[in-house]
């Protein structure tokens, strides 16, 4: 997951507990102003230990700092160096092809933090809801777990995520949101969209840039998702699936 997203960590029924989403909506919202836009040099033992908490699945993900190749190391320096504080999920299963690990992870570093200063200009409440339509395609369990209460959190309403989540057209949505959905819904679906789906999306967005930025983010968590597919990777410990 994500490094700071707060997860849901149930151990119950995999359907959402909107009680306990929107209170992590109101911590999220307290801490998510203080977030640093990048991290300072990583100091060695910072890159020790986070190398020495990968664990990969299917495919064996090094954990040994003193045995990575000079590229996985700068692949390592790469990712701390910038907003994120941990390698987890689909960027600890790159490891063992850093060269193309280091262009996806900056590439989805961009959508991941929309709404910053040099970072997508997706609304990061709209950018979150296409990723949960890509992660629902994928049944991307991993993807979802790092990212539905960063959905409810940034203000898409726990029973559109929970409509998201069991595969139904949320019955009522915002303007901007229901925009967005059918857009990025008509598009993984169909491979293509209408006019007239894809204007409303512009009119939300603003500009070509944001419709361009909204399907940068679906593809790259499609990456993302078909990564950790390929991986089978496991939720943290605990963690009661949700798609399946």
């Amino acid at each position: 997951m994500e490094d700071y997203e707060m997860t849901d960590r149930d151990r119950g029924s995999p359907k959402m507990n909107h009680r306990k989403v929107l209170g992590l909506t109101l911590i999220g919202s307290m801490t998510i102003g203080v977030l640093a836009f990048a991290q300072a040099s990583p100091t060695i033992e910072q890159l020790r230990q986070t190398v020495s908490r990968l664990r990969g699945n299917r495919i064996e993900t090094p954990n040994n700092w003193d045995k990575l190749t000079t590229q996985q190391k700068k692949y390592v320096e790469s990712i701390l160096s910038g907003p994120r504080g941990d390698i987890t999920g689909p960027l600890g299963v790159m490891m063992v092809t850093p060269e193309l690990g280091d262009l996806a992870q900056k590439a989805i570093a961009y959508s991941r933090f929309a709404g910053r200063e040099g970072f997508s200009s997706v609304p990061p409440k709209l950018n979150e809801l296409a990723i949960l339509v890509v992660a629902k395609h994928w049944s991307a369990e991993y993807v979802w777990n790092a990212h539905h209460t960063a959905a409810v959190r940034y203000g898409i309403t726990p029973e559109t995520v929970e409509a998201i989540r069991t595969g139904r057209r949320p019955s009522t949505m915002e303007k901007d949101v229901e925009a967005v959905y059918n857009f990025a819904s008509e598009f993984i679906s169909k491979r293509d969209v209408s006019d007239t789906t894809l204007q409303a999306a512009k009119n939300v967005l603003g500009s070509d840039r944001g419709l361009v930025d909204l399907v940068g983010t679906m593809g790259l968590y499609q990456i993302s998702s078909m990564m950790v597919a390929l991986d089978h990777t496991p939720l943290p410990a605990g963690t009661t699936p949700y798609l399946h």
